[in-house]
Parts: C-alpha cells; structure tokens; sequence
C-alpha cells in the first residue's frame, strides 16, 4: 500500500478503513438517496432519468471523487490548507486555495437547506411513534406533511434541533463523534429500507414501480435539458463530491487504506440504496394511487402511508424514519466539516467554539429555507421567466453552479496540473495505462461533460 508523505493530520484519523468507507457512504448515502432521488426520478421520467444519472455517476461522479480523495490524503488538512499546501510544494498558484473556499461556502449553503428537510424527517420520528400515522391513507398523509412545513414555528424548531445536535456531534471530533453516529447506524437503515421494499411488494405496486425505473424507451426518453442538469447536479450531491466534504474525510483516511477500492464501495453502496429506495416508494405510491411525481411530500406520505398500516407498523415506521435521521446526520456531518477542520487549523480554536459559530450561519441562512414554504411563500426569485423560491433557489444554486464548478476544478488540477507521480502514487496506479486513462477521464470526460451541462444551464 501507499505510504503518504504526510501521514500526520491535525484532526486525526479513521480509527479503519472500514471507517473510513463507512464514513464516506455515510456522507454520500443521506437524505439524496432516500428522500431526493425518488422524488426528482419521479418528475423526470423514471427509467431515462436514472439512465443519465448512473452515466453522470461513472463519467464524472468516480474521478472527481477519486480526487478528491487525493488531494485530501495528500495535504492531511482542511480542504483550504490542503490546496495551498499541495499548491505551495509543487509551485502552483496560491489561488487554488479559492477552490477550498468554493467547498466550504458551498458546503454551508446546503447545510442550511438540508437541515431544513432533516428537521421534517425528525419531527416525523415523533409523529410516528405517537401513534399519529396508524390507518392513515395517502391524502391524508399527504396533508399532514402540508400542515408541517406550514407552520414556520413547529418546522423552524425542528430544523434548529437537527442543525444543534449536528453542531454537537461534529464538536466531538473524528472518533468520539463522527464515527459514533456512523458505525451502528448505517447497517440498520438498510434494514428497514428492505422492510419497506417488502411492504411495497406485498401491496402490489412494485411491477409498475419496477417499470418506472428500469424500461428504458429510447424512442421516447421524455427528458428536457433541465432533466440533464438535475441528473448531474444530483451525482455530486448524492456524492458528497465538489463541496470539499470528501477531501476533508479523505485527510483522514488511515495510509494503509485504498482510495481504488473505497471509492468503488462507496459508489456502489449509495447507488444501491438510491434504487432500494426508489422501488420501495414508487411501490407504494403506485399500489396507493399516488403519482410517481409527487413533489418532494413523496418520501413522507408513501413511508408513512406504508408503515401506518402495517403491523407493528408505530414502531418499524418510528425507527425508519430515526435512522433516516441519522443518515441525514452523517451527511450534514460531513458539509459542515470542512469548515470546522479549517477554522480550528486557522485560529487554532477549540472544535466546539467553531463548530457553534459555523452552525449559527447556517442557522439564519437556513431559516430563509424555512420560511420559504409559509411566512414567505410569495417571495420568489425569478431567473430566466422561472419563479423559485428561496429554497429552490438555494438548492438550484448549488448542485446546478457550485459543486459541479468545484468537480471541473478538482479534475483540471489532479489531471493537469499536479505531476502524475504525485497523483499515481497516492492512487495506487503507476502504470502508463493509468495514467493515459486518468489524463482521459479525470482530464477530459468529467470537464467536458461539466462544462456542457453548464452551457445548458445557462444558455
């Protein structure tokens, strides 16, 4: 295995690599996969948008996060520090150290919408376990999830109490927080998504559902250009890729670990749960008469709809929605670890100091998110004769600009920029066929891909 130049971080490391790669499928597997994915498939016509998206996920989703990775095991530091140390040591430009800025701005911009969708998903573990659910039909499911983020009370408290307890955890550090939450939760969650499945099979949806997702017409692929910049701007979301997330886990990653082997795990993992949970609620939906394009309510009136009439149903649907919780928690974990791990390097301040000031921008952003569904429902941003609201607009902003603007760069610069001894080494490929295959993919493919997707989204 590679042994790094710089094998002491300031933070610590994964007590494993299997830590570490749970870690990563923590950040990636999250509120994208089992709350976004099926709702954004469902409005972007099923089989073909998944098509797109698992063609976004091998072009430019596996070598932006392999480099990132890299560069994050190669400096040992803060998304920020890791860029201006590598930048210093191989004589490039200091500005690269904008690029960390890019993740960390970014990472706090989705922190603060994110919470907001976490703290719906929390208020729901309560809900559930009260009893609230049991017989429920989907319309009234479906206007019990409207009466939530209607109220900007009940919903902003909810949201504060996700993005405190996040705060917390990451206060704590690598192993005393970040691994706690990860290491009994992942497995669970996987569990009860199979339940779900199940339950969707047994009510008799899951041929249609299985249809939706899987026939691929290429006659009528029914996707819009929107659809295709959705389809890529999902791959990094669902990643945790081009927000400086994985490259601050990747400063962690123990020297004996596999960035080939842990990136492969990772993407298959988060795909693997983005399809379970995709079939689980498009059979739902179907066998409850709902439309597969239902908004992003999808999520909470389906599980809630199929736990609320099962047997046991408090109880299993309670659990469910707590460990989707905690898959919400590693990944607003990871968004806001960036910024911890460079504040603390900076000023050399406790985690805890930083960890409260972070969380207190993310706190009034966030808020915006909140209000955008009730007390400021009828403000909307309008760009290119489309209104959206603030959280359309915050959510737009960074998976359509952001993190794919922050993939182009992370590619360039691991792809032409860096000398391919340091890159190959810490990669753990030497030969000159990697390095005509990296120079391909991370140097052309995943750029030129981003950038197209750009000139869509703009033109």
């Amino acid at each position: 295995m590679v042994q790094d130049n710089y094998d002491q971080s300031p933070h610590g490391f994964w007590s494993s690599n299997t830590m570490f790669v749970l870690a990563a499928v923590g950040s990636a597997v999250g509120l994208g996969n089992i709350w976004k994915f099926p709702y954004i498939t469902g409005e972007n016509g099923g089989a073909a948008f998944f098509f797109v998206y698992l063609i976004c996920i091998c072009a430019i989703g596996i070598p932006v996060m392999m480099a990132e990775i890299m560069l994050g095991r190669t400096g040992r530091m803060s998304p920020i520090n890791s860029l201006l140390k590598i930048a210093r040591e191989q004589g490039l430009s200091r500005k690269w150290g904008l690029l960390g800025w890019a993740g960390v701005g970014g990472g706090l911009v989705i922190l603060s919408f994110y919470s907001v969708i976490a703290g719906w998903i929390l208020a729901y573990v309560f809900r559930t376990f009260s009893g609230e659910f049991g017989g429920v039909d989907a319309a009234t499911a479906s206007e019990a999830f409207g009466d939530l983020i209607g109220n900007p009370w009940m919903s902003g408290l909810w949201f504060t109490i996700f993005l405190v307890a996040t705060g917390y955890f990451v206060a704590r550090g690598v192993n005393r927080g970040l691994e706690l939450v990860i290491r009994f939760c992942m497995p669970l969650l996987f569990v009860l998504l199979f339940v779900m499945l199940i339950y969707g099979i047994a009510q008799g949806g899951f041929g249609q559902a299985f249809q939706f997702m899987f026939h691929l017409d290429f006659n009528n692929l029914g996707l819009s250009w929107d659809s295709l910049v959705i389809a890529m701007g999902h791959a990094f979301f669902t990643l945790s890729i081009g927000m400086g997330a994985i490259m601050a886990y990747g400063a962690y990653m123990p020297p004996e670990s596999s960035i080939k082997s842990a990136v492969g795990v990772i993407v298959v993992v988060d795909t693997l749960v983005a399809v379970i949970a995709g079939l689980a609620i498009f059979s739902i939906a179907y066998a409850d008469g709902l439309s597969p394009g239902a908004g992003l309510g999808l999520l909470f009136t389906t599980a809630t709809t199929a736990f609320g009439n099962l047997w046991g149903g408090v109880v299993f649907g309670g659990l469910f929605f707590l460990l989707v919780t905690f898959a919400a928690f590693t990944s607003a974990i990871s968004l806001l670890e960036p910024a911890i791990a460079y504040f603390v390097e900076k000023f050399n301040s406790r985690r805890a100091v930083v960890a409260t000031v972070c969380v207190s921008v993310a706190w009034i952003l966030g808020l915006l998110s909140v209000f955008s569904f009730n007390l400021l429902s009828n403000f909307n941003i309008e760009i290119g004769g489309e209104p959206w609201t603030i959280f359309a607009f915050l959510d737009h902003l960074s998976q359509w600009i952001i993190l794919p603007l922050g993939g182009l760069f992370i590619c360039l610069l691991t792809a032409w920029f860096l000398p391919w001894k340091t890159v190959g080494s810490t990669l753990e490929v030497r030969s000159l066929e990697g390095e005509v295959w990296w120079k391909i993919f991370a140097g052309v493919v995943a750029p030129v891909a981003i950038f197209a997707v750009f000139a869509l989204t703009f033109f």
